[in-house]
């Protein structure tokens, strides 16, 4: 006897619809074929990661299968309709997005935790709930059974539904991720355009880096290929790159503008140990976000995996420095110690030297201790606790912040607190964090780069670079030019 089969719960009509033009998707209109409700909330890395493997699979089948992204947000700044049409432009996602910050479907569908996929057939019936990243396979096989299944029962639909995308503006800059200022040139990592910028501090492009499509191509300037970059440091004429979504470290000739992959395989993977393995270009990498460099060490902030790593560049070596890979918030030893989505580090002096990052997903800031790699958390409390509060480590909230940056002089962190749109300063010597008040509003800055008095801010949704006077708190943007030529 066949066990009873559930039928899909229909979407409700008080979402809000992108890609779409507004217009809401019922389930009704989409039998005869293949639909995934994707669980997602935009600021987390594993559903991040499952974007491009529903887009194979939707490359792969036009004309079977629908794929609807159902964003139930975990942070209040994610709530926001402008964000959500701005994280749907910048992860490029095609598809149709329900926004449920109610999180109706997410109860109606008994979901537990992002990313979640709800496969439904031809039929409208459900036919198992997939959790987590990884399970392209799994839903390639399932997808073609039902299409094998459809084809026989002859109730297959073919015609393709038409969505409407909404782009951003076409400007020099898109949602650049991380700047990094050097001894007389600004980087800039423009990660929607996939490309590495050079410019003087001015704005005036020098260089650039990158054919503009995403790739993963070693070649000379823009014949190379990268995708969605992000982290950058500068090492005397080298420039290393966090190659994000191609998971791997790429390195620039700033002299002969050759690029070079120097980490990584190019795929998406794990280590299950702290050794140190021999040769970086065979060892699997998972979303690296950002770098600093010192004597001779690359420090890696490898958000996919929520650990850090280190590279010894002259003995082409790589291994984990800090994290289990479990996603927590975890003080101690560096081997024992738990991250979540580590997205900015900067290397500074607290009395010894200390590794300072921002672990994205539990809003805080914290610590490795160079001398004996002990892990220590400065403000942040844990993954559900976030907010806008100054003050001492018992009060103080931040909202995942995507960038660090240490201040030699006035020996202090700034934080890109990303989703509270805020610059925030945190006192070393005694861990308060103060919000400082700027001439002009930010939008979920991501990258942050200190050159003396001068801090340099990457608005990540504004598509701009903005440079801040840390004397005057002037705020003025960087306009980012091309001198034309004859």
């Amino acid at each position: 006897m066949n066990a009873p089969r559930t039928r899909a719960p229909e979407l409700p009509d008080n979402l809000e619809w992108f890609n779409t033009q507004g217009e809401a998707i019922k389930l009704a209109d989409c039998r005869g074929k293949i639909v995934l409700l994707d669980f997602f909330t935009y600021c987390c890395i594993n559903c991040q990661h499952v974007l491009p493997e529903l887009a194979a699979l939707e490359r792969r089948y036009p004309d079977n299968l629908v794929v609807i992204g159902i964003h139930s947000p975990k942070f209040p700044s994610e709530r926001i309709s402008d964000n959500v049409q701005k994280a749907i432009n910048r992860h490029y996602i095609r598809h149709p997005v329900a926004h449920d910050p109610s999180f109706t479907l997410w109860k109606q569908y008994t979901i537990k935790a992002w990313p979640s996929i709800i496969y439904i057939d031809p039929e409208g019936y459900i036919v198992g709930m997939l959790r987590g990243e990884g399970n392209s396979k799994q839903l390639d096989t399932m997808i073609q059974q039902s299409i094998q299944n459809a084809q026989e029962n002859h109730s297959l639909n073919t015609e393709r539904l038409s969505f409407d995308i909404k782009p951003e503006p076409n400007l020099e800059l898109k949602f650049p991720g991380k700047v990094h200022a050097g001894e007389d040139r600004l980087f800039i990592s423009d990660s929607g355009h996939n490309r590495v910028i050079e410019c003087m501090p001015n704005g005036r492009i020098v260089q650039i880096f990158g054919s503009g499509a995403p790739g993963l191509i070693d070649g000379n300037g823009e014949e190379a290929a990268f995708d969605n970059p992000q982290g950058l440091v500068q090492a005397d004429n080298f420039l290393f790159v966090a190659d994000t979504d191609n998971h791997v470290i790429r390195r620039i000739d700033l002299f002969t503008r050759d690029v070079t992959t120097v980490a990584g395989i190019g795929r998406r993977g794990k280590v299950k140990n702290f050794d140190s393995y021999d040769d970086a270009l065979q060892v699997p990498l998972n979303s690296p976000m950002a770098l600093d460099y010192d004597e001779g060490v690359l420090y890696i902030a490898m958000a996919g995996a929520h650990q850090i790593w280190t590279m010894d560049y002259n003995k082409q070596t790589i291994q984990v420095l800090a994290g289990t890979g479990v996603e927590e918030l975890k003080d101690g030893n560096a081997h024992l110690a738990m991250l979540a989505q580590p997205s900015g580090l900067t290397l500074g002096e607290d009395l010894e030297k200390h590794l300072f990052f921002v672990d994205a997903e539990t809003s805080s800031a914290r610590s490795i201790r160079i001398r004996d790699n002990k892990v220590s958390t400065i403000i942040g409390k844990g993954l559900f606790e976030f907010g806008a509060v100054d003050g001492d480590k018992e009060v103080a909230r931040m909202q995942h912040p995507l960038d660090v940056t240490y201040d030699p002089i006035r020996k202090v962190l700034w934080v890109a607190d990303t989703y509270n749109n805020r610059l925030r300063r945190i006192k070393i010597i005694n861990g308060v964090i103060a919000s400082i008040r700027l001439s002009e509003e930010l939008h979920e800055p991501a990258g942050l780069s200190i050159k003396g008095n001068t801090l340099f801010i990457a608005d990540t949704n504004a598509h701009r670079i903005c440079s801040l006077d840390l004397n005057s708190g002037q705020v003025q943007e960087v306009e980012i030019f091309e001198v034309e030529t004859n």
